[in-house]
C-alpha cells in the first residue's frame, strides 16, 4: 500500500511541477541580460506579449512584441533582434 502510494505521490509530482514553473514570468538570468524583441521561436518566448504576460505561450515564432533574454549586447546582432517591441 505504501510503495503505491509513493509512486502515485511522485507521478503526479512528476506532472504538476513543469505546470507550475510555467506560470508566470521567466526569472532574470544570471548573466547580465537584456530583452530581445522579435527572435523568440514558437513557445519560447520568455514573458509577455499582448495577447497574454507568461513565459512560453506564444503561438507565433519571431512575434515583434516577445522577447527573450539574451547575454547584453547580443541582440543587435541576431537578425530581426531588437530592443524594443516592433
Amino acid at each position: 500500500m505504501k510503495t503505491s502510494l509513493l509512486v502515485a505521490s511522485a507521478v503526479a509530482a512528476t506532472v504538476a511541477l513543469p505546470l507550475l514553473a510555467s506560470a508566470g514570468p521567466a526569472p532574470a538570468p544570471a548573466f547580465k541580460a537584456e530583452k530581445c524583441f522579435g527572435v523568440a521561436a514558437n513557445g519560447q518566448n520568455d514573458c509577455q506579449r499582448a495577447t497574454h504576460s507568461c513565459a512560453g505561450e506564444s503561438k507565433k515564432a519571431s512575434a515583434s512584441d516577445s522577447w527573450i533574454y539574451v547575454p547584453a549586447g547580443t541582440c543587435a546582432k541576431i537578425n530581426g533582434g531588437s530592443l524594443a517591441a516592433k
